[in-house]
């Protein structure tokens, strides 16, 4: 069987961490995973404006 892949955020996330005190894991993780999110947004749209200029 294969194994579980591990939550590639979490390094993102523990290197936050890693940086200094005085943000909880709790919050780290909220803002690691935020960032993620609009950081591919940002790529999606990116990636459908050249699938459009392509396609003129």
């Amino acid at each position: 069987m294969a194994e579980e892949q591990a939550d590639p955020l979490a390094a993102w996330t523990a290197r936050l961490l890693g940086l200094g005190t005085g943000i909880s894991p709790e919050d780290a993780d909220a803002f690691v995973r935020d960032l993620y999110a609009h950081a591919q947004s940002d790529l999606d749209e990116e990636r459908a404006e050249a699938d459009f200029v392509r396609e003129e």
